[in-house]
């Protein structure tokens, strides 16, 4: 079994699992685009940018309008570089950043190049100093560097506070089921390969290309380059065409 991304030690959400030979799609969709909510607290720094953490700073929350929580929201929205937060799992010479956290070290951080599709405020709890809102972004967002980004947006300082992840590529929540119910449920929400990838073109293979094909033998086809459904009688798993020449890419045994 694998799975096509983490989530946050206090996150929720959708997080598909791979099984068996369905493992090896792991490459194509860790590339999808992921739909939040969020809930950001404002007035409050942690050294892990999440309700994790220990608190660093305090401050007070001067008053904020809805009109300037969403002018500062939608300033993010589009392409740029975004920090990740230093307890995360990105690797900097061979070790990952939380444990340089750890141990107190001192590390560079390089931006990473993110994009933000879409990002809509749900409510502002003034009392509180909390906002929620959803947003549509590409692989590689933190969403904790976001909720500091839009804090300091609006002069102060902040933490995630709450996070679901609603969307991950085709995945949605609603079709979701929880641990519990995989445990005791006797009817399994699996989708077949062949399905999940019901929107890639197909090509079909006589016996003679298929002993070749199998082999990995490289066999000459008159098809644009990239990923096909390869089918006999039966569905066979992937291949990839390069140069009008395909190749056995993920086979179901």
């Amino acid at each position: 079994m694998g799975h096509t991304g983490t989530l946050d030690p206090n996150a929720t959400g959708v997080l598909p699992l791979l099984l068996n030979d369905s493992t090896k799609l792991s490459k194509y969709l860790i590339e999808h685009d992921k739909e939040y909510e969020v809930t950001l607290k404002l007035g409050i720094k942690t050294d892990t940018a999440d309700i994790e953490g220990n608190i660093l700073e305090e401050k007070q929350v001067q008053n904020i309008s809805i009109e300037q929580i969403e002018e500062a929201l939608k300033s993010f929205e589009g392409k740029q570089e975004q920090y990740p937060p230093m307890y995360s799992a990105i690797k900097v010479n061979g070790k990952k950043l939380y444990e340089y956290a750890r141990n107190g070290e001192k590390v560079e951080i390089k931006p990473r190049n993110i994009e933000i599709y879409r990002i809509n405020l749900i409510n502002f709890n003034d009392k509180e100093s909390e906002i929620q809102f959803k947003v549509i972004c590409s692989k590689g967002t933190y969403i904790r560097s976001l909720c500091e980004d839009i804090a300091k947006k609006l002069n102060t300082i902040g933490y995630m506070k709450e996070l679901n992840r609603t969307k991950v590529g085709r995945f949605k929540i609603e079709d979701a089921i929880t641990l519990e119910e995989l445990e005791n449920s006797k009817e399994q929400k699996i989708i077949a390969m062949e399905n999940l990838l019901s929107n890639l073109p197909n090509i079909n293979l006589n016996e003679k290309q298929l002993e070749k094909f199998l082999n990995g033998v490289q066999i000459s086809v008159d098809k644009e380059d990239g990923i096909y459904n390869i089918y006999t009688n039966k569905y066979l798993g992937t291949g990839i065409v390069k140069n009008r020449k395909i190749k056995r890419d993920i086979i179901l045994k």
